[in-house]
């Protein structure tokens, strides 16, 4: 049920106008916090945080075009996309062509509405349907936003899972986007359930659920956190997380950090279609995580990825773009992924000198009722052979092209027999 829940969790979300402020994003994260409880932290206007300014708060409460019969050709009410972002309060009446330099379309989607924002110009605009503006008349035009953009707050939240360690693992998801399913609402989806999940584990790491605004949320957050951040073991960036295309992970800007070793392994072991890319300084949040300054060991794992689908940043983005069988699919990398993190350690051979009788020990057909017993038996030959204190479990599945949980395994039973200790 588990897919079911989250995309009706996303279905739920779905009406609500988000920006980068705003009563949308508050409304958003009270509706996570009957899921997980969130530290909600609120950030005045004309803050500064690193180089730039928190920017003043907009909400809207309507906005419409309504044509010479009355009728409204453009309604807010309809589609939250119907706005540009971030627009100025309007009232006045206007011809086509005056309107006309306002409204965006895409002539190439005739059928599907944009999505476009303003947030640091102050200026006001519609989308709309291409094929609604090529009947569109010359007018005259009844254009109202109800809008306010004054000052006020950035507001994100924060859940936090404790672990045994000080050291955290970062997911981050942004929650700034109106009406798109996939990108934004699939990646909250998913995090909130990670976190409950994680939360019965009893973790070995701390988990730091980050749900902000895009950019200037993550900006924010660092500038607010500069010691926390160094804490930072391993973070994922969660968007575009419930379309039906293969996974794609974006590694962090280090491009070796044990967050892209741990992905790219449990990708590659589960036969999973993936694609793996490399930095780039665009794209989502991680792009702050690992500006230079912080260089945080921080991926990104999407499905399709951003402008990659024709639904991307549209009307098309609804509910039905999305599906629970692929937000769980979603799920299960990220906790596969967060396992391996919690199972990679450093041990050390207690008998060095030769290879220990494994026999004797009852070591061989210890991981009982696997299929692999010759894999199972290499594993304990590796994990002896490199366990000197300076391999991880990790570097020894890549090394030997083992999968992780079985090198893992392997390792659990040799400490147990007295053979490894963990360093």
């Amino acid at each position: 049920m588990t897919g079911r829940e989250m995309h009706d969790l996303v279905t739920r979300l779905y009406p609500l106008c988000r920006s980068i402020t705003g009563d949308g994003v508050r409304r958003t994260l009270e509706i996570i916090q009957e899921s997980i409880p969130l530290d909600v932290h609120e950030v005045p206007t004309g803050t500064q945080v690193l180089d730039w300014t928190v920017p003043k708060e907009w909400n809207i409460r309507d906005a419409f075009v309504r044509d010479p019969t009355g009728a409204k050709v453009i309604d807010f009410a309809e589609s939250n996309l119907h706005v540009v972002g971030y627009s100025v309060p309007v009232s006045a009446t206007m011809t086509l062509d005056e309107l006309r330099p306002h409204l965006h379309t895409l002539p190439g989607q005739p059928d599907l509405i944009p999505y476009r924002t303003s947030y640091y110009a102050e200026t006001w605009g519609f989308c709309l349907r291409h094929e609604t503006l090529s009947a569109l008349g010359p007018g005259p035009y009844e254009v109202r936003i109800d809008s306010t953009l004054a000052d006020g707050h950035l507001t994100y939240g924060e859940h936090v899972v404790p672990g045994e360690s000080a050291d955290e693992v970062l997911v981050s998801c942004h929650v700034c986007h109106p009406s798109l399913a996939n990108d934004n609402l699939a990646g909250v989806a998913v995090a909130v359930e990670l976190a409950r999940r994680i939360a019965r584990a009893n973790p070995r790491y701390t988990y730091r659920f980050l749900f902000a605004p895009g950019t200037i949320g993550a900006i924010t957050w660092l500038a607010r956190n500069r010691e926390r951040a160094g804490r930072i073991r391993a973070g994922l960036v969660l968007a575009c997380a419930g379309d039906g295309g293969p996974l794609t992970y974006k590694r962090s800007r280090r491009g070796n950090a044990e967050i892209d070793r741990a992905v790219e392994q449990v990708l590659r072991s589960s036969g999973r279609p993936h694609t793996i890319i490399g930095f780039s300084p665009y794209g989502y949040d991680e792009r702050q995580f690992c500006s230079p300054g912080f260089d945080l060991g921080v991926g990104s794992l999407t499905r399709t990825p951003y402008g990659a689908y024709p639904e991307y940043h549209t009307s098309a983005d609804d509910p039905g773009f999305v599906s629970p069988e692929a937000m769980a699919d979603t799920l299960e990398t990220c906790w596969e992924v967060l396992g391996v993190l919690e199972r990679d350690r450093r041990y050390l051979n207690l008998s060095p000198y030769g290879e220990p009788q494994l026999g004797r020990r009852g070591l061989y057909g210890s991981l009982g009722g696997r299929s692999d017993t010759r894999d199972d038996q290499m594993a304990m030959l590796w994990v002896l052979n490199l366990s000197d204190g300076d391999h991880s479990v990790l570097d020894i599945a890549e090394r030997s092209g083992l999968p992780f949980d079985l090198v893992a395994d392997a390792a659990h039973a040799l400490a147990d027999a007295g053979l490894l200790k963990e360093r």
